[in-house]
Protein backbone atom coordinates (compact mmCIF):
# COMPACT_ATOMS: atom_id res chain seq x y z
CA UNK A 1 0.00 0.00 0.00
CA UNK A 2 1.24 3.23 -0.46
CA UNK A 3 0.89 6.78 1.33
CA UNK A 4 -0.33 8.62 -1.26
CA UNK A 5 -4.57 8.90 -1.23
CA UNK A 6 -6.01 7.83 -4.46
CA UNK A 7 -7.92 9.99 -6.19
CA UNK A 8 -11.00 7.95 -6.53
CA UNK A 9 -11.00 8.22 -2.75
CA UNK A 10 -10.31 12.26 -2.35
CA UNK A 11 -13.70 12.40 -4.99
CA UNK A 12 -15.66 9.82 -2.80
CA UNK A 13 -15.32 11.88 0.25
CA UNK A 14 -15.82 15.35 -1.36
CA UNK A 15 -19.32 13.68 -2.73
CA UNK A 16 -19.84 11.81 0.92
CA UNK A 17 -19.07 15.70 2.87
CA UNK A 18 -21.20 17.91 0.02
CA UNK A 19 -24.18 15.21 0.22
CA UNK A 20 -23.91 15.36 4.13
CA UNK A 21 -23.76 19.22 3.59
CA UNK A 22 -26.89 19.30 1.90
CA UNK A 23 -28.80 17.55 4.14
CA UNK A 24 -27.93 19.34 7.05
CA UNK A 25 -28.44 22.73 5.98
CA UNK A 26 -31.19 22.55 3.00
CA UNK A 27 -35.24 22.98 3.52
CA UNK A 28 -36.96 21.64 0.36
CA UNK A 29 -37.33 17.75 0.35
CA UNK A 30 -36.05 17.37 -3.18
CA UNK A 31 -32.59 19.11 -2.24
CA UNK A 32 -32.48 16.64 0.58
CA UNK A 33 -33.31 13.58 -1.01
CA UNK A 34 -30.87 14.14 -3.94
CA UNK A 35 -27.76 14.94 -1.38
CA UNK A 36 -28.24 11.95 0.68
CA UNK A 37 -27.87 10.31 -3.14
CA UNK A 38 -24.83 11.87 -3.16
CA UNK A 39 -23.52 10.47 -0.25
CA UNK A 40 -24.77 7.33 -1.14
CA UNK A 41 -22.68 7.21 -4.04
CA UNK A 42 -19.80 8.79 -2.81
CA UNK A 43 -19.80 5.60 -0.63
CA UNK A 44 -20.18 3.43 -3.77
CA UNK A 45 -17.28 5.29 -5.43
CA UNK A 46 -14.94 4.59 -2.07
CA UNK A 47 -16.15 0.97 -1.97
CA UNK A 48 -14.56 0.12 -5.45
CA UNK A 49 -11.57 1.95 -4.77
CA UNK A 50 -11.24 0.06 -1.89
CA UNK A 51 -11.88 -3.32 -3.35
CA UNK A 52 -9.79 -2.23 -5.91
CA UNK A 53 -6.64 -1.17 -3.77
CA UNK A 54 -7.11 -4.60 -2.03
CA UNK A 55 -7.45 -6.52 -5.09
CA UNK A 56 -10.56 -8.51 -4.42
CA UNK A 57 -14.37 -8.13 -5.03
CA UNK A 58 -16.58 -7.84 -1.73
CA UNK A 59 -16.44 -3.70 -1.85
CA UNK A 60 -17.77 -4.26 -5.52
CA UNK A 61 -20.62 -6.15 -4.09
CA UNK A 62 -21.31 -3.63 -1.55
CA UNK A 63 -21.36 -1.63 -4.54
CA UNK A 64 -24.02 -3.25 -5.83
CA UNK A 65 -26.05 -3.18 -2.24
CA UNK A 66 -25.87 0.25 -2.14
CA UNK A 67 -26.90 1.25 -5.26
CA UNK A 68 -29.77 -1.24 -4.74
CA UNK A 69 -30.90 0.97 -1.96
CA UNK A 70 -30.38 4.03 -3.07
CA UNK A 71 -32.64 3.39 -5.87
CA UNK A 72 -35.18 1.81 -3.92
CA UNK A 73 -35.09 5.24 -1.68
CA UNK A 74 -35.44 7.34 -5.01
CA UNK A 75 -38.35 5.43 -5.84
CA UNK A 76 -40.06 5.80 -1.70
CA UNK A 77 -38.64 9.92 -1.22
CA UNK A 78 -40.56 10.09 -5.02
CA UNK A 79 -43.80 9.06 -3.71
CA UNK A 80 -43.35 10.33 -0.09
CA UNK A 81 -42.86 14.01 -2.07
CA UNK A 82 -45.79 13.60 -4.38
CA UNK A 83 -48.18 12.46 -1.47
CA UNK A 84 -46.99 15.36 1.04
CA UNK A 85 -47.20 18.05 -1.65
CA UNK A 86 -50.85 17.10 -2.77
CA UNK A 87 -51.28 18.20 0.99
CA UNK A 88 -49.75 20.73 1.74
CA UNK A 89 -48.97 22.26 -1.72
CA UNK A 90 -45.20 23.10 -0.78
CA UNK A 91 -41.51 21.67 -0.47
CA UNK A 92 -40.57 23.39 2.44
CA UNK A 93 -39.79 20.75 5.62
CA UNK A 94 -40.76 23.24 8.23
CA UNK A 95 -44.94 23.16 6.78
CA UNK A 96 -44.65 19.51 7.20
CA UNK A 97 -43.96 19.57 10.85
CA UNK A 98 -48.47 20.36 10.66
CA UNK A 99 -48.42 16.40 9.43
CA UNK A 100 -47.71 14.45 12.99
CA UNK A 101 -49.24 13.01 15.43
CA UNK A 102 -52.13 14.60 17.68
CA UNK A 103 -50.34 14.17 20.66
CA UNK A 104 -47.27 15.19 19.60
CA UNK A 105 -46.20 19.13 20.76
CA UNK A 106 -45.82 21.53 17.78
CA UNK A 107 -41.91 22.22 17.11
CA UNK A 108 -40.54 25.07 18.50
CA UNK A 109 -40.90 28.43 15.86
CA UNK A 110 -38.04 29.36 13.80
CA UNK A 111 -36.13 32.43 14.58
CA UNK A 112 -36.89 35.50 12.03
CA UNK A 113 -33.66 36.64 10.48
CA UNK A 114 -33.38 40.21 11.08
CA UNK A 115 -31.23 42.26 8.64
CA UNK A 116 -30.51 45.51 9.11
CA UNK A 117 -31.19 48.01 6.63
CA UNK A 118 -28.17 49.02 4.45
CA UNK A 119 -27.57 52.34 2.89
CA UNK A 120 -27.36 52.67 -0.67
CA UNK A 121 -23.66 53.74 -0.92
CA UNK A 122 -22.64 50.10 1.40
CA UNK A 123 -24.15 48.40 -1.90
CA UNK A 124 -21.70 46.44 -4.40
CA UNK A 125 -22.10 49.03 -7.47
CA UNK A 126 -22.01 47.45 -11.20
CA UNK A 127 -19.82 48.63 -13.70
CA UNK A 128 -21.39 52.66 -14.52
CA UNK A 129 -22.86 52.30 -18.46
CA UNK A 130 -22.74 56.49 -17.95
CA UNK A 131 -22.56 58.75 -15.48
CA UNK A 132 -22.63 58.36 -12.03
CA UNK A 133 -25.63 59.30 -10.05
CA UNK A 134 -25.28 62.03 -7.48
CA UNK A 135 -26.17 59.85 -4.55
CA UNK A 136 -25.97 63.49 -2.12
CA UNK A 137 -28.45 65.61 -4.51
CA UNK A 138 -25.97 68.30 -4.30
CA UNK A 139 -27.52 69.02 -8.07
CA UNK A 140 -30.61 69.45 -9.30
CA UNK A 141 -31.75 66.23 -11.88
CA UNK A 142 -30.85 67.48 -15.47
CA UNK A 143 -34.41 67.07 -17.60
CA UNK A 144 -35.31 67.63 -21.47
CA UNK A 145 -38.03 69.44 -21.52
CA UNK A 146 -40.11 68.18 -24.44
CA UNK A 147 -41.30 71.44 -25.97
CA UNK A 148 -37.87 73.04 -26.04
CA UNK A 149 -34.70 72.55 -27.62
CA UNK A 150 -33.61 68.51 -26.69
CA UNK A 151 -30.00 69.86 -26.39
CA UNK A 152 -30.34 72.59 -23.33
CA UNK A 153 -30.57 71.09 -20.36
CA UNK A 154 -34.10 72.19 -18.13
CA UNK A 155 -33.01 72.38 -14.64
CA UNK A 156 -36.61 71.92 -13.12
CA UNK A 157 -40.02 70.44 -14.18
CA UNK A 158 -42.67 73.01 -14.80
CA UNK A 159 -46.14 71.63 -14.37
Amino acid sequence: MSATIDPNLAIGAVLFVLGAVGVLTRRNLIVIILSAEMMLHGVALSLVTFSKWHGNNVGQVFTVFVLTVAACEAGLALALILALYQKTKSLDINIWTAIREPDAPPPPPDEPIRVAPTDIRDLPRLTPAGLRPDLDHAEPPVLVDATSDARRPVTSVQA
